[in-house]
């Protein structure tokens, strides 16, 4: 990492610390918890959804489809939605908290939260997590912008490409897709997407490696502004990831997924988020 990004991941492991001691934890929607706290009793008395009758959703607020910031200010998205509805089969209560997303570990071990679920790439990560069953299918995609004469992945050779920290585009391009990433001028990293299409737009990097979802909704936002490579770099699931050894919570979680695929839910949720590019027929958990 260069100077700039470990200056990047201090403050965001400084701002995961000041969540663990007890920020306020921010609902969404009727039955949510707005303003109770992750403090440090849950740091000493962690336990899983199934003991603790409660839901903790760490989410990253800049990632739509699944989990951003409404027009209202108030948390949105299809995965915060999804707990919700499962949290209501459950009898749990939900409660939401907006994680920087490289201080996930340790807010899950702590117990501040007690799972993650935010378009969540499961492969690769299996021997850290205790995973619900994969529920949608997902691909690593690369977005530039649609001017800059760039079509396909020969082109990005000494080309800045930016991507998220810690996020499953990172782990691609310098894992499978490591000799692609070696012909780049730099792989950057930075805390969320949103300022990395930012940079995009105004020209700071050449391009963006995401999940297709994020690549959706921003073409979907600006159609005229950037286009997609048509080679995707991956393909993947999501999953709900819970501590390394919560099965109860995963077992829940998924008998819920299931019946929320029988009664419709899933499909009018997926709906409602269509618009920002999630489609139904990426859902696999039947």
């Amino acid at each position: 990492m260069n100077t700039d990004m470990s200056r990047r991941q201090f403050v965001g492991l400084a701002g995961s610390l000041a969540t663990v001691l007890g920020l306020g934890l921010v609902g969404c929607g009727g039955g949510a918890d707005k303003g109770s706290t992750a403090g440090s009793a849950a740091a000493k008395d962690a336990k899983g959804a199934v003991e603790s009758k409660k839901l903790v959703v760490g989410f990253d607020k800049s990632y739509p489809p699944y989990g951003f910031v409404g027009d209202d200010g108030e948390y949105t998205g299809f995965d915060l939605d999804l707990a919700k509805a499962i949290a209501d089969k459950q009898g749990w209560e939900v409660k939401y908290e907006a994680i920087d997303w490289d201080a996930k570990d340790t807010l899950l071990n702590s117990g501040a939260i007690n799972c993650i679920w935010n378009g969540f790439t499961m492969e690769g990560r299996e021997d850290d997590y205790t995973f619900s069953e994969p529920y949608m299918l997902n691909e690593q995609v690369l977005v530039v912008k649609k001017d800059a004469g760039i079509k396909n992945w020969d082109d990005l050779a000494g080309k800045t490409v930016i991507t998220q920290t810690d996020s499953a585009a990172q782990d691609v391009l310098e894992g499978d897709q490591k000799d692609l990433a070696a012909t780049f001028a730099t792989l950057d990293t930075i805390g969320e997407y949103n300022t990395a299409f930012m940079q995009l737009e105004s020209g700071a990097v050449d391009a963006v490696a995401c999940d297709l979802s994020i690549a959706q909704y921003q073409l979907a936002a600006k159609p005229d502004a950037y286009t997609q490579l048509d080679k995707p770099l991956s393909s993947e699931h999501y999953a709900v990831g819970f501590k390394k050894g919560d099965t109860k919570s995963a077992d829940a979680v998924n008998e819920s997924l299931k019946a929320l695929y029988e009664d419709g839910t899933v499909k009018d949720l997926c709906d409602k988020y269509a618009s920002y590019g999630l489609s139904f027929d990426n859902w696999v958990l039947k």
